[in-house]
């Protein structure tokens, strides 16, 4: 693979024989190669190269194999992480590493857990990422609306750098999207120098981190590949001096709800884009975030979705699910659940508000891996609106999908 950034933030990548038009992403979901071109606007043409480097690797890791060549030289220690990481050689090499920032960003995409996670750190500025079109790809999912997140984030009142890119559409298959889910952070990687950034916080919350929630694993994943500061990506991004940084990781949805409904941005929390003035709740996201809801407000779920829906035919069939800790949450605290599209699920599960207690406390170990700069605050935060888990509680999180 060789990889070329010009003037305006615009990317260019040539594969080489040995590599692949459809390819990988780190949590093993196949996704196949539409372009070969996309930019990143809003960012400077003088980042540090290891920056230029990590923002291009978010794009094409899933479709490289055996060596990178960028058009800038990069540190020895970016090109040794790449190497032990995806043993690919990276070069050419010659550069001094990026010595980290002072400062600690927020990726804010105005869910719940974004929310959350900016709500812990009240003075972090905000880096927001919009999808625009690309001037050689149609767009074939034009529901989504990047345009009114924008507004909202704008709302905020939080300084903020919104950062425009068409990189979702190099992907053919199975739709415009992240390459790599870390190629959201493309364009706070390449303005990490500009606003002395240090560590980059991302919402993802219990789930994500430790208990393998998404499209990939269903069970506690301290090794947890793309999040985890220990993994691939974590040494990746500190090796660039811009540190991964969940504050949220050791709290459930149920508290970065909660958190996010109390927060002073209440009003520009959207977890769906598809609709213009509010979440659509037509959408699978929708039924999963309105069950959470529901189960915080102590009140009957409230949803258009019936069973025979196809955003509820997952919940038809025998668990794992994605989120299924969630799914228990809801379970025992939606009053009148067994009377709605969720009542079947009841059959698989024996759940209780005592059962599912473990989900209101936050998970030691991710305080921890929250870098010593930053690491006070959280803990302050959390003491004050989550409190820790127990030992029998911690150990439910380290059980999960035994």
């Amino acid at each position: 693979m060789r990889v070329t950034w010009s003037g305006g933030g615009n990317l260019s990548f040539r594969l080489d024989p040995e590599d692949e038009i459809t390819g990988k992403a780190s949590d093993e979901y196949p996704i196949k190669l539409a372009i070969n071109s996309c930019s990143v606007g809003g960012v400077p043409d003088d980042a540090h190269p290891d920056l230029f480097a990590v923002a291009a690797w978010t794009i094409v890791a899933p479709w490289t194999r055996r060596r990178i060549l960028f058009d800038r030289a990069v540190s020895a220690e970016l090109a040794q992480v790449l190497h032990e990481g995806w043993g690919v050689e990276a070069g050419p090499v010659g550069a001094e590493p990026r010595r980290a920032g002072a400062r600690l960003a927020i990726s804010y995409s105005g869910g719940a857990d974004s929310v959350a996670a900016a709500t812990m750190y009240p003075d972090a500025p905000f880096v927001h990422f919009r999808r625009v079109a690309h001037s050689r790809v149609p767009n074939r999912w034009p529901h989504y609306r990047s345009d009114v997140l924008a507004k909202l984030a704008a709302k905020t009142g939080r300084e903020l750098s919104t950062v425009t890119s068409d990189l979702e559409y190099t992907l053919a298959e199975p739709r415009p999207g992240y390459p790599e889910h870390h190629a959201v952070a493309a364009g706070a990687l390449l303005l990490a120098d500009q606003l002395d950034l240090g560590g980059l916080g991302f919402g993802y919350e219990l789930g994500s981190r430790w208990l393998g929630g998404g499209r990939y694993l269903w069970r506690f994943t301290p090794d947890n590949p793309m999040w985890s500061p220990h993994g691939r990506w974590g040494r990746l991004f500190a090796a660039a001096g811009l540190h991964i940084v969940l504050p949220v990781g050791g709290v459930s949805e149920a508290v970065t709800m909660r958190l996010a409904l109390n927060s002073p941005m209440k009003a520009q929390v959207r977890w769906c884009l598809r609709g213009t003035d509010g979440p659509c709740r037509t959408c699978g996201k929708c039924l999963y975030k309105e069950l959470i809801q529901a189960a915080v407000e102590r009140r009957p779920l409230d949803t258009p979705i019936t069973a025979d829906r196809p955003q509820a035919r997952k919940y038809l069939k025998k668990p794992p699910y994605g989120g299924q800790e969630m799914i228990q949450y809801g379970l025992a605290r939606v009053p009148g659940i067994e009377n709605t599209l969720f009542g079947p699920v009841l059959d698989y599960f024996d759940v209780s508000e005592e059962s599912t207690n473990w989900l209101e406390h936050c998970y030691p170990p991710a305080l921890d891996e929250i870098p010593p700069e930053w690491r006070a605050e959280a803990a302050a935060f959390v003491d004050a609106n989550a409190g820790l888990m127990s030992e029998d509680e911690v150990r439910r999180v380290e059980s999960w999908g035994d």
